[in-house]
This record gives C-alpha cells, sequence and structure tokens, in this order.
C-alpha cells in the first residue's frame, strides 16, 4: 500500500514577504506568470497587481496535493536571489525564512522543508509541555543561525541548558554547583538512567555515549566561538552549516530527554 506524504506548506509570513518582493521586483505581469509558470505554479495567474499575483499564486500551491510548494518558491527566488541586485531584499528573505527554520540555498533550493526534522519534531515536543524558556531558546537559534552562526550556537547550547534545569527542577532533584552545559547533562542523564554503562543493550549504550559527545562537542562549540564569549584576535569564522550541524544535533538530543522523560512518566503510572 503506498503511504501519503505530509503535504508541507509555506508558512503565511513567509509568503507575504516573498509576495512583496517579487511582486515589486519584477512589477510587470507577462514576466512573473512566465516565471511561475516555469517553476510549476499550478492554474491560471490570479488576477490582481504583481503583488497579489505573487501572493496568492504561492498561496495557491499550498492547497494543490500535486504541487511541492517549497519548489516553486525556491524556483521563483532563484533569479533574484542570486543577482544580488538588491542585497538589503535578499537578506530580507532570508530573515524571514530562517524564522521558520527554512533557508535558501544555491540553484533554487529551500531547506529545512523536508518531513520529519529535528525541529519540527521537538516543536511539537514543547508545545506538548509548559516548557517556555526551552521554547525561546528554540526559536533564537532558528532565527539566528543563517544571519549570526555564532549566536545559533550559544542558542543550541542554551537550549540543552534549559531543558535540562526545567528537568532538574520538575523531579526535585539538586542542581549542579556548576550550572554549565556538561553537568547539567550529568544530573539529568543519570536520573533518566542513560548515562553509558547503565544499559545492557550495546547498540543503544553507544549512541548514548555519543550524545555525551554531543553535549561535550556544543558545549565546546559555544565556548569557542558562540556569541556568549569574547574571544581573542584570532577568530574563527563559523559559516551557517556548521552551526546549524550543532543546532539539529541539540534539538534531536532535546527531543529524546523529553521523550524518555514522558515514557517513564507513563510507565510508572501503569
Amino acid at each position: 500500500m503506498k503511504v501519503a506524504m505530509e503535504h508541507k506548506t509555506i508558512p503565511e509570513p513567509v509568503i507575504t514577504v516573498v509576495g512583496e518582493i517579487l511582486g515589486l521586483h519584477y512589477y510587470h505581469h507577462r514576466r512573473l506568470e512566465t516565471l511561475f509558470v516555469e517553476y510549476g505554479a499550478p492554474g491560471e495567474p490570479p488576477l490582481g497587481n504583481c503583488v497579489t499575483k505573487c501572493t496568492e499564486w504561492l498561496k495557491r500551491c499550498n492547497v494543490d496535493p500535486d504541487v511541492d510548494p517549497f519548489a516553486v518558491l525556491g524556483g521563483v527566488l532563484k533569479e533574484f536571489m542570486e543577482s544580488k541586485a538588491d542585497h538589503e531584499q535578499s537578506e530580507r528573505v532570508h530573515r524571514i525564512l530562517a524564522k521558520y527554520g527554512l533557508s535558501y540555498h544555491p540553484g533554487g533550493q529551500i531547506l529545512g522543508a523536508v518531513s520529519g526534522t529535528p525541529t519540527r519534531s521537538l516543536r511539537k515536543v514543547l508545545e506538548a509541555r509548559d516548557l517556555a524558556a526551552v521554547e525561546v531558546e528554540f526559536q533564537r537559534a532558528l532565527a539566528t543561525v543563517e544571519l549570526d552562526p555564532p549566536a545559533g550556537v550559544t542558542a543550541a547550547c542554551s537550549l540543552i541548558e534549559a531543558l535540562c534545569k526545567a528537568y532538574i527542577e520538575d523531579e526535585h532533584l539538586e542542581l549542579p554547583s556548576k550550572e554549565i552545559i556538561k553537568d547539567l547533562w550529568r544530573v539529568v542523564s543519570k536520573d533518566l538512567g542513560l548515562a553509558p554503562g547503565s544499559l545492557v543493550d550495546q547498540d543503544i549504550n553507544r549512541i548514548l555515549s555519543g550524545m555525551l559527545s554531543v553535549v561535550d562537542g556544543i558545549g565546546a562549540l559555544r565556548t569557542h566561538v558562540g556569541s556568549a564569549h569574547g574571544h581573542g584576535r584570532a577568530m574563527y569564522s563559523l559559516e551557517p552549516r556548521q552551526a546549524r550541524l550543532a543546532i539539529h544535533a541539540a534539538h534531536t538530543l532535546a527531543t529524546f530527554i523529553v521523550e524518555t522523560w514522558e515514557a517513564r512518566k507513563i510507565n510508572s503510572h501503569t
């Protein structure tokens, strides 16, 4: 039996910003119509001015099950984003995409729109619990990674710290003397039974050992290049893709912590 893929849609604020920028940039109905048709936008051109035409066509892509909205979005943005004709407006596109965990890449690719990404699953997990501090760091990481990679790394580290502190507080555990990511993680992992060596299954043990390395790596990266610390003259130029690695790793770890936390609560009541 064929399993239907989840139909991902372009966030409404992204449509609004992109529609305005492209409509004002091209300001020519025939050029816009050719552009949208070329990249698979469905149906006849919408009525209205150029901004309305762009906006309504992108909305139509969201509701057509036979269309990949992000393929159309990336395609119609390609010429504008790669011509570097208007740096201020192209940065505006980067910012609105980053706000929703998306990013534009050469060739008309919109990354972050695939199903089942750690960022998206973590958002669902956090929404199900009262973890406001964790949600703040999660949103900050997504919003900063493209334009300020060091700030994204700092937020990724703060995300794990905030979650660990929430866990320690809710479970009435004692905070470590140093409230740093490695020590906070040690308390949480021990209480959840995640410390390497506490499980019989060797494969899971190896993964959990790797999780400890992830914690160490994110903390060290924050120290070396994050925005939370001062630096000497030899400042390393961190790229968005490297910051994104730390963010996704932090999100995966955070999701596992919350899911394990939930599973233990369920098991304790059965």
